[in-house]
């Protein structure tokens, strides 16, 4: 066998004629070819061609994460909205595609790590394993195998997760299975996914009615709202539903659901996370240790989230009723929210319906007298004149709802704002099974002030001078009566407020408290402190008739409060002591330092002092004045106006409707357009020469290189008075 294949070889290599050579080896046989008389070369380029063995590339493996990242999750997002406000009312049938998108995946992942280690991770950072536990999790719920409140079993883990739960005691596993537990970190993930492919589908469809957990939409822009729409109003109905933000019946919750949603897989998981019972025990408090004398600051690990500052803690805590209370169902997270409100939109729909159904306009009225009820004669927000109401007056209703609590004005009889609680009770109780009755839903006129949001809404009777012309040209000038709504925030609730903060104590006659919590702090750190709280209640009560005041009663408060503080660690006795010393906005230092003989601003400069900064806000003429910034009839937040705005702008009619409303409102000039047309005469005309020269072979180059050139100066001006001749008989008003 060996000497055949010798044999065989010694033939090839004495043969003249090639063989056959590929393509990988052309470079290497053609100088092989090139000298036959080397017969060296010729044997190396066979055994070469022997060795070869062609490059099969492989291809691109469907379970690598690498390669199922094909687009930004965040344009992946933006898609979705798009589509989702460009048809609002389409069923979403098929929401298991973008379930499978990756992006959408590593884009939650990025969120979840963001709120557990308090910063964002970019996407270059993760690494190769993350991605690869990440894509079993989406394969596990793709292929309904994930299971929702998962203890001990996990597929992905916090990056500051290091626990080894294979390796844990009895004791460890019993305490984990039995007690209170925080949501598993790939629970997070997938209430993330479920909430970026919904909230584009409902944000499309839900009422402009609704302010309470949704983007764009706060406690402010319902203050603004009822400044705007609730003038003129004489009962108010104010509405506590926020025993349905505890929980609702699974059924309530699907079938709101799939009124738009009819995706099986998406349906399903949320149904899971309903269902799957949550395990909530009570852990032994741990008996009080008695403190140390010096008692070491505990340090904060590395991938640890720094806690809230103090001045954003007691803003918390300084909330509003109506803002307390976040609803948390079952397994869903960070859904519950999305999913409240697509269950209480049913209800949003049905107080519309009412209010076209109450609308009943009166043509001696000034406003809300047009036929439809939506485009009113007058402004009825402030400063501008409201008539008070009467047989004679527009009957109207309006409705807002803030989470689980609503807010509905009525224009006109007592006996309609009853008949319309009777019916609202009996919707409630019908959809979501809760038990209202007259006292949870009372009847108030809007001279006894209604609470909302820790704001009082009543009404101030004002008497305007009208002026009018009236017939042959006199001109009449006589007092009218109207009102004015107000919108003015609480002291009786800010006080409250501060004296569950601990920072008073006392109803008629407040008394500041010392704030201890800061007693280890410097003074410097801690007007600073105060001054970032006393910032954000400025922002807060940005819409409020009485800003100044309830701002510069707050100073007060917080000011009270630190001078306690300051008295009782520097041991100066009594406040007046500590205003002496420090001012009266607390900027000048109360421990100066032995041997300090220069001015402070002198040891400032040198380094030897920290810079204070006084309390704001000391003075009321220093609060900022009252926001009364007009509020748009139809208002919608910026994020929608862009989407509507870029949907509008991809439709290819409207730049048609752009182009023939220049031509038609003449916003290019006639000379203009003229010009434009010989413009395009002349450039049609080089290009008919150049044509017709390369058709004709080229052969006058000299021609040719004037052409290209633009030297032909003759031929082209008589061309262009030709043009010039032929648009002088256009009709201008034609163009």
């Amino acid at each position: 066998m060996y000497r055949r294949l010798a044999i065989f070889t010694h033939k090839i290599l004495v043969n003249a004629n090639p063989i056959p050579i590929t393509t990988a080896t052309s470079t290497t046989l053609f100088y092989s070819q090139s000298n036959p008389l080397n017969p060296r070369t010729n044997r190396f380029a066979f055994f070469r061609l022997l060795s070869f063995t062609p490059v099969h590339r492989r291809a691109p493996d469907p379970d690598d994460p690498s390669n199922l990242m094909k687009e930004d999750g965040v344009s992946v997002c933006s898609q979705m909205w798009i589509e989702n406000f460009r048809e609002p009312d389409k069923i979403a049938s098929n929401l298991t595609t973008y379930l499978r998108r990756f992006e959408l995946w590593v884009l939650a992942y990025q969120k979840v790590c963001a709120d557990d280690m308090g910063a964002y991770m970019p996407r270059s950072a993760i690494q190769r394993s993350a991605l690869e536990d990440l894509l079993a999790l989406r394969n596990a719920v793709l292929d309904n195998r994930f299971k929702w409140g998962a203890r001990l079993d996990f597929l992905i883990k916090s990056p500051k997760d290091k626990t080894d739960y294979q390796s844990l005691s009895k004791r460890k596993i019993k305490v984990i299975l039995t007690t209170t537990q925080p949501a598993a970190f790939q629970d997070k993930i997938v209430q993330e996914v479920l909430f970026m492919i919904l909230e584009p589908i409902y944000e499309a469809r839900f009422s402009q009615k609704s302010f309470a957990f949704r983007p764009g939409r706060n406690a402010h822009t319902v203050l603004r709202v009822v400044r705007r729409n609730f003038a003129g109003y004489l009962w108010y109905m104010k509405g506590d539903l926020s025993t349905v933000l505890d929980g609702m019946k699974v059924g309530l919750v699907i079938g709101a659901l799939m009124r738009d949603v009819r995706d099986k897989k998406v349906i399903d998981l949320i149904k899971e996370a309903l269902t799957t019972p949550v395990i909530t025990s009570r852990v032994e408090e741990p008996k009080k240790k008695t403190k140390r004398k010096y008692q070491k600051k505990r340090v904060l690990a590395e991938d640890e989230p720094k806690p809230d500052p103090y001045w954003l803690d007691t803003f918390f805590r300084f909330a509003p009723e109506e803002a307390e209370k976040v609803p948390s169902w079952g397994h869903c997270g960070i859904l519950s929210p999305l999913l409240a409100n697509i269950c209480l939109d049913e209800l949003d729909r049905w107080m519309e319906g009412k209010i076209k159904e109450f609308y009943r306009p009166s043509k001696s009225d000034v406003i809300w007298n047009s036929p439809e009820g939506e485009a009113e004669q007058g402004n009825t927000s402030w400063p501008e004149f409201v008539p008070t109401s009467g047989p004679d007056k527009t009957r109207k209703i309006d409705y807002v709802r803030y989470g689980g609590h609503i807010l509905i004005g009525v224009r006109g009889p007592r006996a309609d704002a009853a008949t319309l609680r009777k019916q609202l009770i009996e919707f409630v109780d019908q959809k979501y099974m809760l038990k209202l009755d007259n006292e949870s839903l009372p009847i108030e006129h809007i001279t006894k002030g209604i609470m909302f949001l820790d704001h009082v809404l009543c009404r101030r009777v004002v008497y305007p001078t009208l002026r009018y012309t009236a017939t042959g040209g006199k001109i009449i000038s006589e007092k009218g009566v109207g009102t004015l709504l107000s919108v003015t925030a609480s002291l009786k609730q800010c006080i409250k407020q501060f004296r569950k903060l601990n920072f008073l104590k006392g109803d008629r006659d407040p008394d500041p408290q010392p704030c201890f919590r800061m007693f280890h702090a410097t003074q410097a750190h801690t007007n600073a402190q105060m001054n970032k709280f006393l910032s954000t209640m400025v922002e807060w009560y940005r819409y409020a008739d009485n800003r100044k005041k309830i701002v510069n009663f707050c100073s007060y408060i917080i000011r009270g409060s630190l001078a306690k503080l300051y008295a009782a660690k520097y041991k100066l006795r009594s406040r007046a002591k500590v205003y002496k010393i420090g001012s009266r906005n607390l900027s000048r230092p109360l421990k100066e330092k032995k041997g300090s003989s220069p001015e402070f601003h002198n040891l400032i400069r040198m380094g030897l002092a920290e810079s204070i900064d006084g309390l704001q806000y000391t003075r009321m003429s220093l609060v900022p004045e009252t926001d009364y910034t007009p509020f748009p009839s139809n208002w919608i937040p910026d994020h929608e106006k862009a989407l509507l705005e870029y949907i509008r702008l991809d439709d290819p009619k409207t730049l048609e409707d752009q182009r023939f409303s220049i031509k038609e409102h003449g916003l290019v000039s006639p000379q203009d357009y003229i010009s434009m047309l010989v413009w395009n005469y002349k450039r049609n005309a080089i290009a008919m020469d150049q044509l017709s020269l390369i058709k004709s072979g080229g052969n006058n180059a000299e021609k040719e290189q004037q052409l290209l050139l633009g030297s032909d100066h003759d031929s082209y001006d008589q061309k262009s008075k030709e043009g010039e001749e032929h648009e002088e008989g256009f009709d201008v008003a034609e163009i």
